[in-house]
């Protein structure tokens, strides 16, 4: 609008326009001025009708535009409302399709938007839309999966949009879906997606060994039907690819314009369509996050059990309040427990996420919260994760791997000569449970009441078990030697903190006791990850939190083509393969659970792994951290999490 001196774009007052209103009018006239307009004020009697309604639209625009602005502004959240917490390992970046780590993907959770999500207090776990109008329609043979995007959804300003709004489509999900292929990506979240898109597999074979990526060929398997309607095509019938679609591993969305803009340098540049956005990232140190100005209107909605007291006091609280909640998240690296556990006493941190083990004495006896932590207002969320920890044998390595008789004796003589108690009660402090499968608490397909002998603790029976096949003493030295008379020694790779050590002296104690000599090799973590992708290690302790409900998200890490990404242990056992694809086309039900039962035998049967155990998740908050509780699948719903500053106030004072 101009002032009528040809100044246009001049803030204008609304108060004194709407005052004038009753007095003036605009009228238009031809002229070369500023492309070919200019304005001037006339006393509305001498002003055609036309002029005067074109004039009061204006003015309706104009004063409906500012009331937008400001319902905006007032939508958005407290900036005094600030979370505060630590992470105990250092983020790697956050590109949502070259990350897999725990932290990273709590950023990343707060930044991308996935097709679906899960209802936040929902149990058992449920899938809902998120930036999709409504669950996909799925063919009756589990192979076709159409998704259509709400429209109005924008990303968050970015140069790389050249000052437009950018809106997202369905060729975004198509796109993000297609990075987890591209060799410049090179993610490890591929296997997520590897033989399951109809054409996608050898479209990417061809392009590699072209030595390009060209993203705008079009994929058999992404049939774009309009601008928001995606129909995704599948290989082989796969009813569990609705978990696809709700995880920030395989379906984050992200702009190809962003990622072009970026390049090398895209993991420190998360633009995405969620509740915040990166305000400030020192690596390895802090990383704030601030509301997204342009994220869409939600409000908190959930489905919590009846019975559910927890749940259903989170929801009675903020339900129907808008998304999201807090000003500002601040997360902060503190590898070492003792500082990390400080900084939330002393109410540095708002909260803690899972108590660190060697604290966990400190606040939890008898699976509750101690009174000393109680009397001060602090709550707990307690949860066993949906994960499991486990040391593997690699199945290509000469001296533990293979499916000789005498391989899988050796392997099932260490399982059952190691003591997995002594482990949750020293290093675990009794926070966790014994795992008898590989399958976590929670996961359909999960038999709270299953237990099997081949995890059981009896260095008797390893001892029995070792003779039979010929690992015995030969030279006297207290170590069994192999059987062809060669010198028998595992090495276990490790880290150098504290904890390690402690899992250290417990193999080594329990493999003393069954005359097998361990030895341990120390490194870094990120150097051991990279060693034990390239297939250089013999055996090593990892843990793996599942990134979907299903048996299936932890039997990927046995499973045969996904050796060198998530199967460390290279486990290839054609009938175990065959099962697994067999559970993909199998609606849940029995007939996939029989089908889970099987392939966990043919695990028990062959030892690629010690099984370890299931850990129990201490979240701690402050009494001013509203609604927090942990999520068996989401890192982090922070975006459902508020501040209460009455009670921050107070304690303050």
């Amino acid at each position: 609008m101009s002032n009528g001196s040809g100044q246009y774009g001049k803030m204008v007052d609304v108060r004194e326009i709407c005052n004038d209103i009753r007095h003036v009018g605009w009228v238009e006239r031809s002229n070369t001025h500023r492309g070919g307009t200019q304005g001037r004020w006339v006393s509305l009697r001498s002003t055609h009708p036309t002029w005067m309604t074109a004039y009061l639209l204006k003015i309706v625009a104009c004063v409906c535009g500012l009331s937008l602005f400001l319902q905006n502004a007032q939508a958005q959240p407290d900036p005094n409302k600030v979370m505060r917490y630590g992470f105990e390992i250092a983020e790697t970046g956050f590109d949502p399709a070259q990350t897999s780590d725990w932290y990273s993907t709590i950023v990343s959770e707060q930044i991308f938007d996935t097709p679906l999500t899960y209802d936040y207090l929902a149990r058992p776990i449920k899938l809902k839309p998120n930036v999709l109008e409504s669950m996909p329609d799925i063919s009756a043979d589990g192979r076709s999966y159409t998704l259509r995007v709400k429209k109005g959804i924008y990303f968050a300003d970015d140069p790389a949009f050249n000052g437009k709004k950018r809106e997202l489509v369905a060729a975004d999900i198509a796109y993000s879906m297609k990075r987890l292929f591209d060799p410049k990506t090179k993610s490890p979240n591929q296997y997520l997606l590897e033989g399951l898109i109809v054409g996608m597999d050898g479209f990417a074979q061809r392009e590699n060994k072209a030595g390009k990526f060209n993203y705008d060929v079009a994929v058999e398997g992404f049939q774009l039907l309009d601008r928001y309607t995606l129909k995704i095509q599948l290989t082989q019938s796969n009813f569990n690819f609705l978990y696809r679609l709700a995880s920030h591993n395989s379906c984050a969305i992200v702009a190809r314009e962003v990622v072009e803009k970026y390049g090398d340098d895209i993991m420190a540049h998360p633009v995405g369509t969620g509740p915040y956005q990166l305000g400030y990232w020192k690596r390895s140190s802090k990383i704030s996050l601030e509301p997204n100005p342009g994220f869409r209107e939600e409000y908190f909605d959930a489905e919590p059990a009846p019975g559910d007291e927890e749940a259903n006091a989170i929801y009675a609280k903020l339900k129907g309040r808008r998304l999201p909640m807090i000003g500002r998240i601040d997360f902060q690296v503190i590898e070492e427990d003792q500082p990390r556990w400080l900084a939330f006493l002393n109410e540095e941190h708002d909260m803690i996420d899972r108590v660190p083990l060697s604290f966990s004495n400190m606040a939890v006896a008898d699976n509750h919260l101690l009174p000393h932590l109680t009397k001060r207002g602090i709550h707990m969320s307690r949860m066993a994760g949906l994960e499991v920890t486990y040391a593997y044998f690699a199945m290509e390595n000469p001296v533990v791997g293979g499916y000789a008789a005498e391989k899988v004796a050796l392997r099932r003589a260490m399982v059952l000569g190691y003591n997995t108690d002594d482990e949750i009660r020293v290093v675990m402090k009794n926070q966790a449970v014994p795992a008898q499968s590989p399958i976590g608490p929670g996961a359909f397909g999960y038999e709270a009441g299953f237990r099997t002998i081949a995890n059981e603790f009896s260095p008797a029976k390893a001892r029995a078990l070792l003779d039979m096949y010929g690992y015995i003493d030969r030279d006297g030295d207290g170590y069994r030697e192999n059987p062809d008379g060669t010198p028998l020694t595992i090495e276990q790779a490790s880290a150098p903190d504290q904890r390690s050590k402690m899992f250290d002296e417990l193999w080594k104690r329990s493999m003393d006791a069954i005359g097998i000599n361990i030895v341990f090799k120390k490194a870094k973590w990120p150097d051991l990850l990279k060693e034990s992708k390239a297939g250089k290690l013999m055996s090593w302790r990892l843990g793996w939190g599942a990134g979907y409900p299903d048996a299936e998200a932890f039997f990927v890490m046995l499973y045969g083509p996904n050796s060198g990404q998530a199967n460390h242990a290279r486990f290839r056992l054609a009938e175990f393969d065959r099962l697994f694809e067999r559970a993909r086309g199998t609606p849940p039900g029995p007939e996939r659970n029989a089908i889970y039962r099987e392939m966990n035998r043919l695990f028990l049967v062959n030892a690629p792994w010690k099984l370890g155990a299931h850990r129990m998740y201490n979240d701690l908050m402050h009494p001013w951290v509203i609604g927090w509780m942990r999520h068996p699948v989401i890192r982090a719903g922070l975006k459902y999490v508020d501040i209460d500053l009455d009670v921050l106030k107070a304690r303050q004072k």
